[in-house]
């Protein structure tokens, strides 16, 4: 083989996977490559986050006419070769001016644990910072929405508001999921419909959106996506997370034997559980659900029950 000529450069995982399979479509043999072009690997990326796409010498004027060719223009400037996540801004009501960091975002453990270069990362750093952005923001909308309410009260809509399920129905009604970025074992086992996955990604996604933009941007997309959660608090009817108190005086006015919680299973390790916990009644198994704590596994549990109930 030739010595190998690099043809494109690029910080995002994704769109090196699409011009390498663009090239290998047209029969060009392609390698990710590190700083150094001679030092070839599987799967480098250099110090800065760059990943290289080279191929062999006497193929690398093709290689540069197909990239050119499937580039588009944007009056003088050229933009990535393909956006998967356009749709996903739209949605968001969010551009990012680093589409890398939305990637990351959307990068699951799974994925990065597949690679074998390191230069993949997962997406739970993010998630981290995501979850105490959102407490803030939720925190700092009740203070100012609900002044004269008490402590215990707004405890209780911010329950609400941040639990999981709540945040994977936001993500569900995203796509998120069809966005998400997965190691094949996950993809098998539906990662994309997992309510905790989805959630994680949507704390991500939030954190991203602070990194990229600050406060105010991140601010701005959660008071889009939760107004209407926070805005119920103010019902006379909420209840915040108390669906099993819900499920209780139901099961009694249907003259039906008060439920039972069971876990069922758990997964991941000691601080990232989840617990996927059974509600039965009389024996009958009335829902399943999962959650990052035994409580609101069971009250989401509750709340799938209550829905099945006449």
């Amino acid at each position: 083989m030739s010595e190998p000529v690099v043809v494109f450069r690029t910080t995002s995982n994704i769109e090196a996977s699409v011009v390498t399979a663009l090239l290998e479509s047209q029969g060009i043999e392609s390698l990710r490559v590190s700083g150094n072009p001679q030092a070839i690997l599987p799967m480098t990326v250099n110090s800065l986050g760059e990943i290289r796409i080279a191929v062999p010498d006497e193929s690398a004027e093709d290689a540069r006419r197909i990239i050119e060719s499937h580039r588009e223009e944007v009056g003088s400037r050229v933009v990535r070769l393909r956006d998967e996540f356009e749709d996903l801004q739209e949605r968001i009501e969010y551009r990012f001016r680093d589409r890398g960091m939305l990637e990351h975002a959307l990068t699951h453990k799974s994925r990065a644990a597949e690679d074998i270069s390191g230069g993949v990362i997962d997406n739970e750093s993010l998630e981290f910072l995501g979850d105490a952005v959102l407490g803030f923001v939720v925190a700092d909308a009740l203070f100012h929405r609900f002044p004269d309410s008490s402590e215990g009260q707004k405890s209780k809509i911010k329950a609400a508001v941040v639990s999981t399920q709540s945040l994977a129905r936001h993500a569900e009604r995203l796509g998120l999921g069809q966005h998400l970025i997965l190691g094949r074992g996950e993809e098998k086992t539906g990662g994309r419909f997992k309510a905790a996955l989805l959630a994680d990604a949507y704390e991500a996604l939030i954190a991203a959106i602070y990194l990229d933009g600050g406060i105010e941007a991140a601010r701005g997309f959660l008071s889009r996506e939760l107004d209407d959660a926070i805005a119920a608090g103010r019902e006379p009817d909420f209840h915040g997370q108390d669906f099993k108190s819900a499920l209780q005086e139901r099961l009694q006015s249907l003259g039906r034997s008060l439920p039972e919680y069971r876990v069922v299973n758990e997964e991941g390790p000691d601080h990232r559980k989840i617990f996927q916990v059974d509600v039965i009644v009389a024996g009958e198994t009335l829902a399943t659900a999962t959650g990052k704590a035994k409580k609101e596994a069971e009250q989401e549990a509750a709340r799938l029950a209550l829905e099945r109930l006449p």
